[in-house]
């Protein structure tokens, strides 16, 4: 299972904090997911892990993407669940879905075939090039935290046309020069090993204090986009690496009234995932 954003040892403990937006407050459970799903306007199809990106694949359909068709690593297709699911393998992803099919084929037709768009993925580091840690904080031999590791992240990273990132946590403990280990390469790192990905790898990362982009091999993620009220200063302070900045840092709409409504009485009423 492809590990849900923000794994790690500094996974929630900040996750109660409260942001203002022009809609009141918002937690930051819900200020990622709806900033995350914005991005997702004008995508077709979506492979989305349970949590934060279920919240975020959701609202999009709801809003800005319609006809997005989200796909889980269970092997369903154009799910159209009643309510959120709990798990990837949760029943109610099968009623009404457009197709299960068998995780080889899954893998091996969908995801290897090209037929995702957007692949939405979670990590506990982060390092410049999108390279991502779900495995192991300090050391692999006596390691201080093992997480789950790569799941099927290895091969929604190599053959999505793009990977979005939702990071809980925006600090120099994740966003990292030299990751503790490289569970998901990016297409830069591949092909210094020689391997030819099919996608651009990471492309956006969304966290509490703005949003980083790169458009794909060769370039490092830099700062587009702050939520109100952070500094530039502050987002570079927080990054592990000497982190590159756009001419101009926009500054992110916060949530509105509507969007926080289809949240919390549609998508999430019985608070599965929004803490």
């Amino acid at each position: 299972m492809t590990a849900p954003p923000g794994q790690g040892p500094d996974d929630g403990p900040n996750d109660g904090e409260k942001k203002m937006t022009a809609a009141g407050t918002a937690t930051s459970s819900e200020l990622l997911s709806v900033v995350a799903s914005r991005e997702l306007a004008g995508r077709r199809t979506v492979f989305a892990g349970i949590g934060l990106p279920t919240l975020a694949a959701s609202l999009a359909h709801l809003t800005v993407a319609p006809q997005l068709e989200i796909v889980y690593e269970s092997g369903v297709c154009g799910a159209h669940p009643s309510h959120l699911p709990e798990t990837i393998a949760d029943a109610v992803l099968i009623t009404g879905a457009e197709a299960v099919l068998s995780m080889a084929t899954l893998f091996g037709s969908v995801l290897q075939g090209g037929h995702i768009d957007v692949g939405f993925l979670g990590a506990a580091q982060i390092d410049r090039h999108g390279n991502l840690n779900s495995s192991v904080i300090g050391d692999w031999d006596r390691p201080k935290v093992r997480l789950p590791g790569s799941g099927g992240a290895m091969e929604v990273m190599a053959n999505s046309g793009e990977v979005f990132v939702v990071m809980r946590r925006h600090d120099p403990r994740s966003f990292m020069a030299d990751l503790d280990f490289c569970t998901s390469p990016g297409p830069d790192r591949a092909l210094a090993d020689g391997i030819t990905p099919r996608g651009a790898g990471v492309t956006r990362v969304i966290t509490d204090l703005g949003i980083l982009a790169r458009e794909g091999v060769g370039e490092e993620l830099r700062l587009v986009a702050v939520h109100p009220g952070v500094t530039v200063d502050r987002v570079r302070a927080a990054t592990g690496w000497d982190l590159q900045v756009a001419d101009e840092v926009t500054t992110v709409e916060p949530p509105t009234a509507a969007e926080l409504r289809l949240l919390r009485e549609d998508v999430d009423p019985g608070r599965v995932y929004l803490r």
